[in-house]
């Protein structure tokens, strides 16, 4: 089984339809539900990115967590700051605390 295909199912997935049921965003969360949850894999369909979409996505992330009132939601962008900061994300206030296992940056 690929790595996609066994994590979809043990995920939280979200996803963005348009008007005809058409796939237009996904992103999927990966939680414990009790104190932890990682935003990742989340991809926006090219046609349709600037129409408030990704906030529109973010925002439905943050309001099905918050209920679950985590220590910590994370995620990591390389370009789409200011829209997770629509959904209330902040840049990590201590980054020197998070460390990363070496064998698992390819």
């Amino acid at each position: 089984m690929s790595p996609i295909r066994a994590a979809v199912p043990n995920s939280l997935n979200f996803g963005v339809l348009d008007e005809a049921g058409g796939l237009r965003g996904y992103a999927r969360v990966v939680t414990d539900q009790a104190t932890f949850a990682w935003v990742c894999d989340v991809y926006i369909d090219p046609e349709t990115r600037g129409k408030g979409l990704g906030v529109m996505l973010a925002g439905a992330i943050v309001n099905h967590l918050r209920p679950l009132q985590l220590k910590r939601v994370v995620l990591s962008t390389l370009d789409a700051h200011g829209v997770y900061e629509k959904a209330g994300f902040v840049a990590l206030p201590e980054p020197h605390k998070w460390m990363l296992l070496a064998e698992s940056c390819e």
